[in-house]
């Protein structure tokens, strides 16, 4: 049945695109890390559908995912579900396959391969192998929360998912507390809300934050706003549906140049929307002044507010 299929995919290396039936070309032999929508299908690429289709078979996270995505474009090739359970037992047969000249597309669920999924361990052999790695970028949940969050993008740490227990989520926030860069997560929408707590208590309240949810699906949302606000946000509601990325700012260097004058206005704008606590903590975050004494002087100015 293996080769039929093959046979006939010889013959539709195909894909449908507004209604028109388009040839792929010839695909060049190697490995094809190849990025798919992160949500919206108008986010595939014509270099992912010409992979895709002129593909001699196509390595999956999740061949159902996967097949949907190739139905609705028209594409008959063959998939081979490779996954974290299966690769190390499927790779030297892959190896065999593209030592003869093969040419494999390799897919995750969603957005561009090996980041938070199987695949590295492949393009690694690959490599060692003399095997031509020919990536075709496109979609990435990272970098489109980066381009919506309104937080700085400059230099940021992907660390993926965070321990899914407490303690040692905790250990590891500990650990990138101080590193001075954008900090971006992938979180599980059960446990955004606990998450978002551990965030505040450990790497600041003050720091702004972004959860990006449902990236360019119909439900798409971003909210930003200091990660105290965002842990008290979410601990008081349902638990939230869909993909999420969570984006947390930079540790705020401080600021020698913060006057007494300037510091004051700081803290009477956020004493205007804020509690007293609340203002310490985000004026504290952004000149990077000792909370403290930012709290001592936002009881002096409260005090003087009041008739």
């Amino acid at each position: 049945m293996a080769g039929v299929a093959a046979r006939q995919h010889e013959q539709e290396r195909r894909f449908l695109l507004h209604g028109q039936t388009i040839a792929a070309p010839p695909l060049a032999p190697g490995l094809h890390p190849t990025a798919t929508p992160i949500g919206n299908l108008k986010d595939i690429t014509l270099r992912a559908l010409e992979t895709l289709a002129g593909a001699d078979a196509i390595l999956a996270e999740d061949t159902r995912v996967t097949r949907n995505l190739l139905s609705h474009f028209g594409i008959s090739t063959p998939l081979v579900a490779y996954h974290e359970h299966n690769e190390a037992a499927l790779r030297p047969q892959m190896l065999a396959r593209l030592a003869e000249g093969a040419a494999l597309a390799l897919v995750s669920d969603a957005g561009t391969p090996l980041v938070s999924d199987p695949g590295f361990k492949l393009v690694e052999a690959c490599l060692d192998a003399g095997v031509p790695i020919r990536a075709a970028p496109g979609a990435s949940a990272v970098l489109t929360a980066l381009a919506s969050c309104g937080i700085s993008p400059e230099r940021f740490l992907f660390e993926g998912f965070l321990p899914p227990r407490g303690a040692a989520r905790r250990a590891r926030l500990a650990e990138l507390a101080g590193l001075p860069a954008t900090l971006v997560f992938y979180e599980s929408p059960r446990r955004i809300a606990e998450t978002l707590g551990d965030c505040a208590a450990v790497l600041g309240a003050a720091r702004m934050a972004a959860v990006a949810r449902e990236l360019t699906k119909k439900f798409e949302e971003t909210r930003r706003a200091t990660l105290r606000e965002l842990a008290a946000a979410y601990a008081g509601e349902a638990t939230p549906r869909g993909e999420i990325v969570l984006v947390v700012g930079p540790p705020v260097a401080a600021d020698s140049e913060t006057g007494a004058d300037d510091l004051d206005a700081r803290i009477e704008a956020a004493l205007a929307r804020h509690s007293v606590k609340d203002a310490a903590d985000i004026v504290a975050g952004e000149t990077g002044r000792k909370r403290r004494l930012v709290y001592a002087r936002a009881l002096q100015l409260a005090a003087a507010r009041k008739p």
